[in-house]
Protein backbone atom coordinates (compact mmCIF):
# COMPACT_ATOMS: atom_id res chain seq x y z
CA UNK A 1 0.00 0.00 0.00
CA UNK A 2 1.36 3.59 -0.58
CA UNK A 3 1.36 6.43 1.16
CA UNK A 4 -0.96 9.42 0.28
CA UNK A 5 2.42 11.09 -1.04
CA UNK A 6 3.22 8.08 -3.89
CA UNK A 7 5.77 6.71 -1.55
CA UNK A 8 5.89 3.73 -0.37
CA UNK A 9 5.75 2.87 3.09
CA UNK A 10 8.46 2.14 5.46
CA UNK A 11 7.00 0.25 7.90
CA UNK A 12 7.67 -3.98 7.32
CA UNK A 13 5.02 -6.44 8.47
CA UNK A 14 4.39 -6.72 12.28
CA UNK A 15 6.11 -10.07 12.85
CA UNK A 16 8.90 -9.29 10.80
CA UNK A 17 9.69 -5.67 12.83
CA UNK A 18 8.81 -7.60 15.74
CA UNK A 19 11.87 -9.58 15.09
CA UNK A 20 14.18 -6.93 13.86
CA UNK A 21 13.21 -5.31 16.97
CA UNK A 22 14.82 -8.12 19.02
CA UNK A 23 17.59 -8.21 17.22
CA UNK A 24 18.08 -4.73 18.05
CA UNK A 25 17.64 -5.25 21.63
CA UNK A 26 20.24 -8.60 21.63
CA UNK A 27 22.58 -6.54 20.18
CA UNK A 28 22.84 -3.23 21.75
CA UNK A 29 21.76 -5.20 25.26
CA UNK A 30 25.24 -7.58 24.29
CA UNK A 31 27.20 -4.83 23.54
CA UNK A 32 26.17 -2.62 26.54
CA UNK A 33 26.22 -6.04 29.16
CA UNK A 34 29.81 -7.25 27.40
CA UNK A 35 32.33 -7.21 30.45
CA UNK A 36 35.88 -6.08 30.13
CA UNK A 37 37.43 -8.57 31.79
CA UNK A 38 37.39 -12.23 31.56
CA UNK A 39 36.64 -13.19 35.00
CA UNK A 40 33.31 -11.79 34.68
CA UNK A 41 31.96 -12.80 31.83
CA UNK A 42 29.40 -15.92 32.85
CA UNK A 43 25.50 -15.73 32.29
CA UNK A 44 24.39 -13.47 34.74
CA UNK A 45 26.83 -10.73 33.36
CA UNK A 46 24.26 -10.93 30.25
CA UNK A 47 20.62 -11.44 32.22
CA UNK A 48 20.77 -7.61 33.42
CA UNK A 49 18.43 -4.92 31.68
CA UNK A 50 20.98 -1.67 30.00
CA UNK A 51 18.73 1.01 30.38
CA UNK A 52 20.79 2.68 27.68
CA UNK A 53 19.56 0.03 25.19
CA UNK A 54 15.91 1.16 26.80
CA UNK A 55 16.20 4.49 26.08
CA UNK A 56 17.94 4.46 22.68
CA UNK A 57 14.77 2.10 21.78
CA UNK A 58 12.42 4.74 23.06
CA UNK A 59 14.28 7.64 21.17
CA UNK A 60 13.81 5.71 17.85
CA UNK A 61 10.37 5.25 17.83
CA UNK A 62 9.23 8.75 18.97
CA UNK A 63 11.95 10.70 17.23
CA UNK A 64 11.41 13.02 14.56
CA UNK A 65 11.96 11.10 10.34
CA UNK A 66 14.38 13.73 9.74
CA UNK A 67 16.34 12.86 12.65
CA UNK A 68 16.58 9.36 12.21
CA UNK A 69 19.50 8.81 10.31
CA UNK A 70 22.22 11.00 11.68
CA UNK A 71 20.99 9.67 15.36
CA UNK A 72 21.05 6.30 14.22
CA UNK A 73 24.79 6.37 12.47
CA UNK A 74 25.87 8.21 16.01
CA UNK A 75 24.19 5.02 17.70
CA UNK A 76 25.98 2.96 15.45
CA UNK A 77 29.32 4.44 15.99
CA UNK A 78 29.04 4.80 19.61
CA UNK A 79 27.70 0.96 20.10
CA UNK A 80 30.65 -0.02 17.71
CA UNK A 81 33.51 1.59 19.20
CA UNK A 82 31.63 0.75 22.79
CA UNK A 83 32.03 -3.63 21.28
CA UNK A 84 35.47 -2.52 20.29
CA UNK A 85 37.14 -1.11 23.13
CA UNK A 86 35.44 -4.05 25.24
CA UNK A 87 37.07 -6.61 23.15
CA UNK A 88 39.89 -4.94 23.23
CA UNK A 89 39.83 -4.92 26.86
CA UNK A 90 39.42 -8.53 27.56
CA UNK A 91 42.21 -8.93 25.23
CA UNK A 92 44.80 -7.11 27.25
CA UNK A 93 43.82 -8.42 30.72
CA UNK A 94 43.72 -11.92 29.63
CA UNK A 95 47.48 -10.51 28.17
CA UNK A 96 48.77 -7.97 30.03
CA UNK A 97 45.88 -7.72 33.73
CA UNK A 98 45.34 -3.83 32.18
CA UNK A 99 42.33 -2.16 30.20
CA UNK A 100 42.89 -1.52 26.15
CA UNK A 101 45.14 2.05 25.81
CA UNK A 102 43.91 3.67 23.11
CA UNK A 103 46.96 6.35 23.32
CA UNK A 104 49.40 3.47 23.88
CA UNK A 105 48.36 0.41 22.42
CA UNK A 106 48.17 0.69 18.74
CA UNK A 107 51.55 -0.54 18.07
CA UNK A 108 50.29 -3.75 20.00
CA UNK A 109 48.47 -4.38 16.60
CA UNK A 110 51.19 -5.05 14.99
CA UNK A 111 53.05 -7.08 17.45
CA UNK A 112 49.87 -9.06 17.58
CA UNK A 113 49.78 -9.76 13.85
CA UNK A 114 53.87 -10.42 14.45
CA UNK A 115 53.33 -13.44 16.57
CA UNK A 116 50.02 -14.67 14.74
CA UNK A 117 51.49 -15.31 11.65
CA UNK A 118 54.52 -16.53 12.91
CA UNK A 119 52.28 -19.23 14.65
CA UNK A 120 49.78 -19.92 12.14
CA UNK A 121 51.68 -19.06 8.91
CA UNK A 122 50.71 -15.89 6.86
CA UNK A 123 47.82 -16.70 5.21
CA UNK A 124 46.30 -18.64 7.81
CA UNK A 125 46.57 -15.51 9.80
CA UNK A 126 45.09 -12.97 7.32
CA UNK A 127 42.35 -15.43 7.23
CA UNK A 128 41.63 -15.40 10.92
CA UNK A 129 42.10 -11.39 10.55
CA UNK A 130 39.84 -10.94 7.52
CA UNK A 131 36.76 -13.12 9.18
CA UNK A 132 37.26 -11.28 12.43
CA UNK A 133 36.52 -8.16 10.59
CA UNK A 134 34.12 -9.45 8.80
CA UNK A 135 31.85 -10.73 11.76
CA UNK A 136 32.22 -7.19 13.63
CA UNK A 137 31.24 -5.29 10.55
CA UNK A 138 28.56 -8.07 10.29
CA UNK A 139 27.41 -6.90 13.78
CA UNK A 140 26.83 -3.37 13.35
CA UNK A 141 25.50 -3.97 9.50
CA UNK A 142 22.73 -5.84 11.91
CA UNK A 143 22.84 -3.34 14.29
CA UNK A 144 22.06 -0.63 11.78
CA UNK A 145 19.77 -2.20 10.09
CA UNK A 146 17.43 -3.01 13.11
CA UNK A 147 17.57 -0.08 14.38
CA UNK A 148 16.22 1.23 11.10
CA UNK A 149 13.03 -0.89 10.73
CA UNK A 150 12.51 0.02 14.52
CA UNK A 151 12.04 3.46 13.64
CA UNK A 152 10.47 3.31 10.77
CA UNK A 153 7.42 1.32 12.93
CA UNK A 154 3.79 3.28 12.79
CA UNK A 155 0.72 3.20 14.55
CA UNK A 156 -0.07 -0.07 16.51
CA UNK A 157 3.28 -1.76 16.07
CA UNK A 158 5.04 1.55 17.77
CA UNK A 159 2.41 1.89 20.29
CA UNK A 160 2.68 -2.29 21.22
CA UNK A 161 6.84 -1.46 22.04
CA UNK A 162 6.67 1.72 23.04
CA UNK A 163 4.35 1.56 26.11
CA UNK A 164 6.35 -1.50 27.61
CA UNK A 165 9.62 0.17 26.95
CA UNK A 166 8.22 3.40 28.71
CA UNK A 167 7.58 1.36 31.53
CA UNK A 168 10.93 -0.57 31.82
CA UNK A 169 12.55 2.55 31.66
CA UNK A 170 10.22 3.96 34.58
CA UNK A 171 11.33 1.61 36.41
CA UNK A 172 14.63 1.11 35.24
CA UNK A 173 15.08 5.29 36.22
CA UNK A 174 13.56 4.65 39.51
CA UNK A 175 16.36 1.89 40.11
CA UNK A 176 18.95 4.32 39.50
CA UNK A 177 17.52 6.92 41.62
CA UNK A 178 16.51 5.23 44.18
CA UNK A 179 17.63 1.64 44.02
CA UNK A 180 16.34 0.41 47.80
CA UNK A 181 12.49 0.98 46.29
CA UNK A 182 13.27 -2.10 43.57
CA UNK A 183 15.67 -4.47 44.60
CA UNK A 184 13.78 -7.09 46.36
CA UNK A 185 11.42 -6.79 43.15
CA UNK A 186 11.51 -10.09 40.69
CA UNK A 187 13.17 -8.27 37.93
CA UNK A 188 16.62 -8.60 36.36
CA UNK A 189 19.25 -5.86 37.35
CA UNK A 190 18.88 -2.29 35.53
CA UNK A 191 22.72 -0.78 34.50
CA UNK A 192 23.78 1.89 32.67
CA UNK A 193 27.61 2.09 32.53
CA UNK A 194 28.31 3.26 28.49
CA UNK A 195 28.73 6.50 29.71
CA UNK A 196 30.73 6.22 32.60
CA UNK A 197 32.85 3.14 30.73
CA UNK A 198 33.45 6.01 27.58
CA UNK A 199 34.16 8.59 30.45
CA UNK A 200 36.80 6.38 32.07
CA UNK A 201 38.35 5.71 29.02
CA UNK A 202 38.81 9.30 27.35
CA UNK A 203 40.31 10.12 31.25
CA UNK A 204 42.55 7.39 30.91
CA UNK A 205 43.61 9.05 27.86
CA UNK A 206 44.29 12.35 29.45
CA UNK A 207 46.07 10.49 31.85
CA UNK A 208 48.61 8.80 29.38
CA UNK A 209 49.23 12.75 27.74
CA UNK A 210 49.83 13.69 31.12
CA UNK A 211 51.96 11.19 32.27
CA UNK A 212 53.97 11.37 29.03
CA UNK A 213 54.32 15.17 29.59
CA UNK A 214 56.06 14.06 32.99
CA UNK A 215 58.22 11.47 31.56
CA UNK A 216 59.66 13.69 29.01
CA UNK A 217 60.36 16.27 31.91
CA UNK A 218 62.07 13.25 33.40
CA UNK A 219 64.11 12.43 30.51
CA UNK A 220 65.63 16.53 30.49
CA UNK A 221 67.07 16.25 33.90
CA UNK A 222 70.86 16.01 33.63
CA UNK A 223 71.52 11.75 33.95
CA UNK A 224 73.15 11.64 37.44
CA UNK A 225 75.36 8.75 35.51
CA UNK A 226 76.07 10.73 32.22
CA UNK A 227 79.04 12.28 33.71
CA UNK A 228 81.19 9.89 34.98
CA UNK A 229 80.54 6.20 34.34
CA UNK A 230 81.03 3.19 36.68
CA UNK A 231 84.61 1.64 36.32
CA UNK A 232 83.24 -2.18 37.26
CA UNK A 233 86.32 -2.79 39.16
CA UNK A 234 84.71 -5.50 40.70
CA UNK A 235 84.97 -7.68 37.39
CA UNK A 236 87.56 -5.91 36.05
CA UNK A 237 89.22 -8.31 33.03
CA UNK A 238 85.82 -10.33 33.10
CA UNK A 239 82.52 -11.04 31.12
CA UNK A 240 79.70 -9.73 32.57
CA UNK A 241 76.36 -11.44 30.79
CA UNK A 242 72.74 -10.39 31.59
CA UNK A 243 70.18 -12.92 29.97
CA UNK A 244 66.72 -12.37 30.00
CA UNK A 245 64.84 -14.94 30.81
CA UNK A 246 61.19 -15.25 28.25
CA UNK A 247 57.98 -15.45 30.34
CA UNK A 248 60.06 -16.46 33.54
CA UNK A 249 58.47 -14.90 36.59
CA UNK A 250 57.42 -15.30 40.66
CA UNK A 251 54.51 -17.87 39.49
CA UNK A 252 56.91 -20.40 38.11
CA UNK A 253 58.53 -20.61 41.14
CA UNK A 254 56.07 -19.96 43.71
CA UNK A 255 52.40 -21.31 42.50
CA UNK A 256 51.96 -24.65 42.69
CA UNK A 257 50.98 -26.59 39.86
CA UNK A 258 54.45 -25.34 38.43
CA UNK A 259 57.00 -24.89 42.01
CA UNK A 260 57.07 -28.42 42.04
CA UNK A 261 59.25 -29.09 39.14
CA UNK A 262 60.96 -25.63 39.05
CA UNK A 263 62.02 -26.26 42.87
CA UNK A 264 63.45 -29.48 41.43
CA UNK A 265 65.20 -27.37 38.59
CA UNK A 266 66.54 -24.57 40.99
CA UNK A 267 67.99 -27.32 43.33
CA UNK A 268 69.69 -29.29 40.21
CA UNK A 269 70.91 -25.91 39.26
CA UNK A 270 72.46 -25.15 42.57
CA UNK A 271 74.08 -28.71 42.87
CA UNK A 272 75.50 -28.25 40.01
CA UNK A 273 77.09 -24.61 39.63
CA UNK A 274 78.13 -25.02 43.47
CA UNK A 275 80.38 -28.43 42.15
CA UNK A 276 81.74 -26.43 39.33
CA UNK A 277 82.74 -23.70 41.85
CA UNK A 278 79.93 -21.20 41.60
CA UNK A 279 77.82 -19.66 44.28
CA UNK A 280 74.28 -17.74 43.79
CA UNK A 281 72.17 -15.01 45.17
CA UNK A 282 68.89 -14.38 44.09
CA UNK A 283 65.70 -11.67 44.78
CA UNK A 284 62.37 -10.23 43.44
CA UNK A 285 62.52 -7.83 41.18
CA UNK A 286 59.42 -5.93 39.87
CA UNK A 287 58.54 -5.83 36.30
CA UNK A 288 57.21 -2.91 34.10
CA UNK A 289 55.23 -5.53 31.45
CA UNK A 290 53.36 -8.67 31.86
CA UNK A 291 52.88 -11.28 29.21
CA UNK A 292 54.68 -9.84 26.53
CA UNK A 293 56.03 -6.25 25.48
CA UNK A 294 59.79 -7.90 26.58
CA UNK A 295 61.18 -4.95 25.12
CA UNK A 296 59.85 -2.53 27.88
CA UNK A 297 62.00 -4.61 30.72
CA UNK A 298 65.18 -4.64 28.64
CA UNK A 299 65.00 -0.70 28.73
CA UNK A 300 63.65 -0.96 32.22
CA UNK A 301 66.65 -2.44 33.32
CA UNK A 302 69.35 -0.75 31.37
CA UNK A 303 67.92 3.03 31.65
CA UNK A 304 67.35 3.27 35.12
CA UNK A 305 63.86 4.62 34.29
CA UNK A 306 60.66 2.79 34.57
CA UNK A 307 59.37 1.91 31.28
CA UNK A 308 55.95 0.77 31.04
CA UNK A 309 54.33 1.71 28.02
CA UNK A 310 55.29 1.73 24.33
CA UNK A 311 55.07 5.03 24.29
CA UNK A 312 57.58 5.98 27.02
CA UNK A 313 60.04 3.21 25.29
CA UNK A 314 59.75 5.06 22.10
CA UNK A 315 60.65 8.48 24.03
CA UNK A 316 63.62 6.55 25.67
CA UNK A 317 64.97 5.53 22.42
CA UNK A 318 65.18 9.36 20.95
CA UNK A 319 66.89 10.31 24.25
CA UNK A 320 70.48 10.74 25.63
CA UNK A 321 69.64 8.23 28.45
CA UNK A 322 72.43 6.52 29.10
CA UNK A 323 72.00 2.70 29.12
CA UNK A 324 74.04 0.43 30.99
CA UNK A 325 75.54 -1.00 28.01
CA UNK A 326 77.05 2.38 26.99
CA UNK A 327 78.27 2.13 30.74
CA UNK A 328 80.46 -0.70 30.34
CA UNK A 329 81.45 -0.17 27.11
CA UNK A 330 82.77 3.42 28.36
CA UNK A 331 85.16 1.11 31.15
CA UNK A 332 86.68 -0.62 28.22
CA UNK A 333 83.85 -3.66 27.46
CA UNK A 334 82.61 -4.85 24.54
CA UNK A 335 78.90 -4.29 25.00
CA UNK A 336 76.87 -7.50 22.28
CA UNK A 337 73.41 -7.97 22.03
CA UNK A 338 73.07 -11.29 21.26
CA UNK A 339 68.59 -11.30 19.50
CA UNK A 340 67.50 -14.64 17.99
CA UNK A 341 63.90 -12.88 18.24
CA UNK A 342 65.11 -9.74 15.89
CA UNK A 343 64.43 -11.08 12.27
CA UNK A 344 63.81 -7.42 11.09
CA UNK A 345 65.24 -3.83 11.05
CA UNK A 346 66.13 -2.74 14.59
CA UNK A 347 66.65 0.57 14.72
CA UNK A 348 66.35 0.96 18.49
CA UNK A 349 69.65 -0.70 18.82
CA UNK A 350 71.23 2.67 18.55
CA UNK A 351 70.21 4.38 21.94
CA UNK A 352 71.38 1.11 23.89
CA UNK A 353 75.10 1.72 22.06
CA UNK A 354 76.61 -2.13 21.28
CA UNK A 355 79.19 -2.25 20.00
CA UNK A 356 78.48 -5.22 18.05
CA UNK A 357 74.73 -7.28 16.97
CA UNK A 358 74.15 -10.70 16.69
CA UNK A 359 70.08 -10.55 15.77
CA UNK A 360 68.99 -13.95 14.58
CA UNK A 361 70.58 -13.59 11.04
CA UNK A 362 73.86 -13.39 12.79
CA UNK A 363 73.68 -16.64 15.35
CA UNK A 364 74.09 -19.22 11.89
CA UNK A 365 71.29 -20.99 12.88
CA UNK A 366 70.17 -23.67 9.72
CA UNK A 367 67.33 -25.65 11.80
CA UNK A 368 63.72 -25.36 11.41
CA UNK A 369 62.20 -22.85 13.77
CA UNK A 370 60.49 -24.22 16.96
CA UNK A 371 57.19 -22.23 15.27
CA UNK A 372 57.57 -18.58 16.56
CA UNK A 373 60.39 -18.59 18.30
CA UNK A 374 63.55 -18.76 15.57
CA UNK A 375 66.03 -21.35 17.35
CA UNK A 376 66.54 -22.62 20.90
CA UNK A 377 68.43 -21.69 23.71
CA UNK A 378 71.08 -23.85 23.83
CA UNK A 379 71.97 -22.91 20.03
CA UNK A 380 71.93 -19.26 21.19
CA UNK A 381 73.79 -19.83 23.97
CA UNK A 382 76.30 -22.31 21.70
CA UNK A 383 76.42 -19.48 19.33
CA UNK A 384 77.11 -16.64 21.72
CA UNK A 385 79.90 -18.81 22.89
CA UNK A 386 81.86 -19.56 19.45
CA UNK A 387 81.25 -16.34 17.96
CA UNK A 388 81.71 -13.79 21.70
CA UNK A 389 83.32 -15.84 23.93
CA UNK A 390 85.83 -18.44 22.72
CA UNK A 391 89.28 -16.96 21.74
CA UNK A 392 91.54 -15.71 24.86
CA UNK A 393 92.52 -12.36 22.42
CA UNK A 394 89.77 -10.31 22.87
CA UNK A 395 88.32 -7.77 25.51
CA UNK A 396 86.10 -8.43 28.50
CA UNK A 397 82.51 -8.11 27.05
CA UNK A 398 79.32 -7.56 28.37
CA UNK A 399 76.38 -9.38 26.62
CA UNK A 400 72.42 -8.87 26.90
CA UNK A 401 71.05 -11.95 25.45
CA UNK A 402 67.13 -12.41 25.15
CA UNK A 403 66.38 -16.23 25.32
CA UNK A 404 63.18 -17.32 24.21
CA UNK A 405 62.15 -20.81 23.80
CA UNK A 406 59.98 -20.00 26.73
CA UNK A 407 57.93 -17.85 24.62
CA UNK A 408 54.54 -18.76 23.69
CA UNK A 409 53.36 -20.32 21.73
CA UNK A 410 55.32 -23.18 24.17
CA UNK A 411 55.34 -25.86 21.43
CA UNK A 412 57.21 -28.11 20.58
CA UNK A 413 59.29 -28.22 23.82
CA UNK A 414 63.18 -28.64 23.12
CA UNK A 415 65.44 -30.77 25.02
CA UNK A 416 68.83 -30.66 26.01
CA UNK A 417 71.62 -32.42 23.59
CA UNK A 418 75.41 -33.29 23.88
CA UNK A 419 77.06 -29.21 23.55
CA UNK A 420 79.62 -30.86 20.51
CA UNK A 421 76.43 -32.39 18.48
CA UNK A 422 74.66 -28.70 18.46
CA UNK A 423 76.59 -27.78 15.13
CA UNK A 424 74.58 -25.19 12.78
CA UNK A 425 71.56 -26.09 14.44
CA UNK A 426 70.60 -28.69 12.20
CA UNK A 427 70.52 -31.56 14.94
CA UNK A 428 67.66 -29.79 16.40
CA UNK A 429 65.44 -30.40 13.09
CA UNK A 430 63.31 -33.40 14.88
CA UNK A 431 62.43 -31.50 17.63
CA UNK A 432 61.28 -28.31 15.79
CA UNK A 433 58.34 -31.04 14.53
CA UNK A 434 58.12 -33.77 17.37
CA UNK A 435 55.63 -32.19 19.58
CA UNK A 436 51.68 -31.24 19.37
CA UNK A 437 50.50 -27.88 17.55
CA UNK A 438 50.19 -24.50 18.56
CA UNK A 439 45.84 -25.24 17.34
CA UNK A 440 46.04 -28.66 19.96
CA UNK A 441 47.95 -27.21 22.60
CA UNK A 442 45.93 -23.72 22.91
CA UNK A 443 42.95 -25.97 22.30
CA UNK A 444 43.55 -26.84 26.16
CA UNK A 445 44.21 -24.91 28.76
CA UNK A 446 46.14 -27.48 30.86
CA UNK A 447 48.16 -27.98 28.20
CA UNK A 448 49.42 -24.50 27.54
CA UNK A 449 50.25 -24.71 31.20
CA UNK A 450 52.78 -28.09 31.00
CA UNK A 451 53.91 -26.59 28.21
CA UNK A 452 54.67 -22.89 29.56
CA UNK A 453 56.19 -24.76 32.44
CA UNK A 454 58.48 -26.85 30.57
CA UNK A 455 59.88 -24.53 28.30
CA UNK A 456 61.05 -22.90 31.51
CA UNK A 457 62.12 -25.80 33.15
CA UNK A 458 64.18 -26.08 29.90
CA UNK A 459 65.53 -22.65 29.69
CA UNK A 460 66.93 -23.43 32.92
CA UNK A 461 68.68 -26.07 32.31
CA UNK A 462 70.10 -24.63 29.39
CA UNK A 463 71.68 -22.00 31.36
CA UNK A 464 72.47 -24.55 34.44
CA UNK A 465 74.10 -26.87 32.12
CA UNK A 466 76.21 -23.85 30.04
CA UNK A 467 77.27 -21.62 32.88
CA UNK A 468 78.56 -25.04 35.12
CA UNK A 469 80.70 -26.30 31.55
CA UNK A 470 81.46 -22.62 29.93
CA UNK A 471 81.12 -19.87 32.27
CA UNK A 472 84.91 -19.62 33.31
CA UNK A 473 85.02 -16.19 35.79
CA UNK A 474 82.20 -14.18 33.95
CA UNK A 475 79.50 -12.88 35.83
CA UNK A 476 75.65 -13.90 35.06
CA UNK A 477 73.10 -12.06 35.48
CA UNK A 478 69.71 -14.21 34.89
CA UNK A 479 66.48 -12.65 34.85
CA UNK A 480 62.80 -13.24 34.23
CA UNK A 481 61.29 -10.32 31.58
CA UNK A 482 57.95 -10.92 33.17
CA UNK A 483 55.20 -13.10 33.73
CA UNK A 484 53.13 -15.46 31.63
CA UNK A 485 49.66 -13.94 30.29
CA UNK A 486 47.03 -14.58 32.94
CA UNK A 487 45.75 -18.31 31.67
CA UNK A 488 49.09 -19.49 33.04
CA UNK A 489 49.47 -17.70 36.42
CA UNK A 490 46.04 -17.21 37.38
CA UNK A 491 44.18 -13.45 37.74
CA UNK A 492 45.75 -10.42 39.90
CA UNK A 493 48.92 -12.56 39.83
CA UNK A 494 52.35 -10.90 41.29
CA UNK A 495 54.58 -9.07 38.44
CA UNK A 496 57.66 -10.26 40.00
CA UNK A 497 60.38 -11.67 37.99
CA UNK A 498 63.62 -13.76 40.02
CA UNK A 499 66.86 -12.44 39.56
CA UNK A 500 69.92 -14.61 39.78
CA UNK A 501 73.58 -13.65 40.58
CA UNK A 502 75.89 -16.47 39.72
CA UNK A 503 79.78 -16.04 39.88
CA UNK A 504 82.95 -18.10 41.04
CA UNK A 505 84.00 -14.54 42.64
CA UNK A 506 82.21 -15.24 46.18
CA UNK A 507 83.10 -10.84 46.99
CA UNK A 508 80.98 -10.07 44.20
CA UNK A 509 77.59 -12.72 45.01
CA UNK A 510 78.72 -10.68 49.10
CA UNK A 511 78.35 -7.35 47.87
CA UNK A 512 74.90 -8.21 46.08
CA UNK A 513 74.23 -10.00 49.38
CA UNK A 514 74.92 -6.13 50.91
CA UNK A 515 71.58 -5.07 48.83
CA UNK A 516 69.08 -7.58 49.68
CA UNK A 517 70.07 -10.65 48.06
CA UNK A 518 69.57 -13.75 49.46
CA UNK A 519 71.67 -17.23 49.22
CA UNK A 520 70.69 -19.73 46.28
CA UNK A 521 68.89 -19.69 43.42
CA UNK A 522 65.25 -19.55 45.40
CA UNK A 523 64.42 -16.17 46.35
CA UNK A 524 63.05 -15.60 49.61
CA UNK A 525 59.30 -16.14 49.42
CA UNK A 526 59.22 -12.97 52.59
CA UNK A 527 61.88 -10.90 50.77
CA UNK A 528 60.74 -7.75 49.30
CA UNK A 529 61.44 -6.83 45.76
CA UNK A 530 63.16 -3.89 44.25
CA UNK A 531 61.71 -2.04 40.69
CA UNK A 532 63.64 -3.23 37.90
CA UNK A 533 64.14 0.45 36.92
CA UNK A 534 66.53 0.37 40.33
CA UNK A 535 68.68 -2.58 38.61
CA UNK A 536 71.23 -0.13 36.75
CA UNK A 537 72.30 2.09 38.81
CA UNK A 538 72.41 -0.80 41.57
CA UNK A 539 74.77 -2.79 39.61
CA UNK A 540 76.91 0.14 39.06
CA UNK A 541 77.23 0.70 42.40
CA UNK A 542 77.86 -2.97 43.51
CA UNK A 543 80.40 -3.34 40.32
CA UNK A 544 81.66 -0.38 41.27
CA UNK A 545 82.54 -0.25 45.60
CA UNK A 546 84.03 2.87 47.39
CA UNK A 547 87.26 0.76 47.68
CA UNK A 548 87.96 0.64 43.95
CA UNK A 549 86.50 3.63 42.81
CA UNK A 550 88.12 5.96 40.21
CA UNK A 551 85.01 6.57 37.48
CA UNK A 552 85.70 7.65 34.23
CA UNK A 553 83.94 10.22 32.37
CA UNK A 554 81.27 8.96 29.17
CA UNK A 555 82.55 10.04 26.02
Amino acid sequence: MNHPTGRPSLSPRPRFAILWFLLFVVIAGTILNLPDRPDAIGLSAFLRIPLDAVLLGLLLLVMPRRMRSPIIVLAVIVLGVLLFLKLADLGTQSAFQRSFNPYLDGKMLRDGWNLLSGTLGGGAALIVCLAILSVFLLILGLLGRSMRVTASLSGRSRMMLGLPLLMVAALGGLAVARPALVEHLPFPRFTSSSASYLSDRVGLIARSVEDTRRFDAELRRVDPRRGAAPNFAAVAGRDVVLIFVESYGRSAIEDPRYAPRIDRRLDEMTRQLGDAGFSTASRWIGSPTVAGLSWLAHGTFVSGLWIDSQLRYDRLMTSDRTSLNRQFSAAGWQSVAVMPAITMDWPEAAWYGYDRILAAKDLGYRGKPFNWVTMPDQFTLSAFHRLVRDGSDRKPVMAEIALISSHAPWTPVPHLIDWTAVGDGSAFNDQATADETPTEVWADPAKIQDHYIRTVDYALETLGDYISRYGGDALFLIIGDHQPANIITGANASRAVPLHVISRDQAVIDQFRQHGFGDGLAPSATGGEIPMSQMRDLLADTLSPPALAGNRPLP
